[in-house]
């Protein structure tokens, strides 16, 4: 039973180190992505591959419910067919912790071409998605709380509070 209980709140200390890094990664960088979307006259259309899109539809529902139009679009749906869906007014935030999720990539380059506003959520800002985005939002690196470092956990811990400081925000910025 005590081990039970160890366990637990050693996964919350851990997650709560990551959440206290991200806390501090709030920066002027942010609040400029956060104007830029806040103008965008069409919807924000959030996606990711695995853990990231089930992250993404929860961002999507909560921006949704908080006054900015917006819809989750699996990016495998998007690259056979579905890239019709985004329009000119639109935005698009990639979330993706390595950043070179290939799932991404047709979808980035159709952004790049069409001048569509581009958000990567990541925690690698050198890679290929963070370079192609106009905006970055880089999660701070954090240990995963799981026992052999490789589950997403705090990641997807940090993508989904990231994701609520922006509804939030732009709630309270739009009125």
């Amino acid at each position: 039973m005590k081990n039970i209980i160890n366990t637990a709140k050693k996964v919350l200390d851990i997650e709560i180190i990551g959440i206290n890094k991200l806390h501090k990664s709030i920066d002027k960088k942010f609040a400029g992505t956060i104007k830029k979307l806040s103008k965008i006259k069409g919807k924000v259309i959030i996606t990711g591959v695995g853990k990231s899109l089930i992250i993404a539809r929860k961002i999507s529902s909560t921006m949704t419910s908080t006054g900015t139009p917006s819809q989750c679009v699996d990016p495998t749906s998007m690259s056979h067919g579905d890239l019709g869906i985004v329009g000119k007014n639109d935005a698009i935030i990639f979330l993706s912790n390595s950043g070179n999720s290939s799932e991404l990539n047709q979808i980035v380059k159709y952004a790049v071409e069409n001048s569509i506003y581009s958000i990567a959520i990541t925690s690698n800002k050198n890679s290929h998605l963070a370079s192609l985005c106009d905006s970055q939002i880089i999660l701070p690196s954090a240990k995963e709380a799981c026992s052999i470092g490789m589950a997403p956990t705090t990641s997807t811990t940090l993508s989904l509070m990231i994701g609520d400081a922006i509804c939030v925000t732009l709630m309270k910025l739009k009125n």
